[in-house]
């Protein structure tokens, strides 16, 4: 796998509000620690980072702004510069300038993690893969939680996170792990356009 200089990382989601109870239990206990790392290679190579934060206008959601739950945490803390996409939507392309932003840039790869795997992460991957960007989803450094399926069955956070990625592998993205990611990002630093 090789990773041009302008691939672009967009961190979705990130915030406290993801740490409140009564989300449940979760997989990848890691993802944040994987998204830290993504990010510090980025920021070494000089690639395009994207953070999304989620504004939400629901009165109860643990996302709704000027609350704790509204701040990054602080493993994806952006820093002074880099952009911030504020989306009220599942999806970090509707209704921001996020496309506008990549296209203006030349940005055509998109490397993709953050939360939920199931909800923003999938709904932003699904258009990116429609709009014709080459799409890296990172299965190790995104997480989700159990939900109870149409039919009425429990499915734990890694059943509905195994789900989620095997919609969207091979159709809409290319699910990767963090480790050959950041070699990728490594390698293609010198001399990757």
């Amino acid at each position: 796998m090789k990773l041009p200089l302008t691939a672009a990382l967009i961190v979705i989601d990130v915030q406290h509000a993801i740490d409140h109870p009564s989300w449940g239990e979760r997989n990848n206990p890691n993802a944040e620690s994987n998204m830290a790392a993504l990010l510090q290679v980025w920021r070494a190579t000089g690639r395009p980072i994207y953070h999304v934060r989620h504004d939400s206008v629901e009165p109860n959601s643990t996302y709704r702004p000027n609350q704790p739950g509204h701040a990054f945490k602080p493993e994806v803390e952006p820093l002074p510069g880099e952009v911030v996409i504020a989306k009220r939507k599942n999806s970090a392309f509707i209704g921001t300038d996020l496309e506008a932003r990549l296209r203006r840039a030349g940005q055509e790869t998109l490397v993709i993690a953050g939360v939920i795997t199931n909800n923003s992460v999938e709904a932003t991957v699904r258009m990116a893969g429609n709009l014709g960007f080459v799409t890296l989803l990172v299965e190790d450094a995104t997480f989700t939680f159990g939900r109870t399926d149409w039919n009425g069955n429990f499915r734990n956070a890694s059943e509905v996170h195994a789900m989620s990625l095997a919609n969207l592998d091979g159709e809409y993205c290319t699910v990767v792990r963090t480790p050959e990611v950041l070699k990728a990002a490594q390698d293609g630093s010198a001399g990757a356009s």
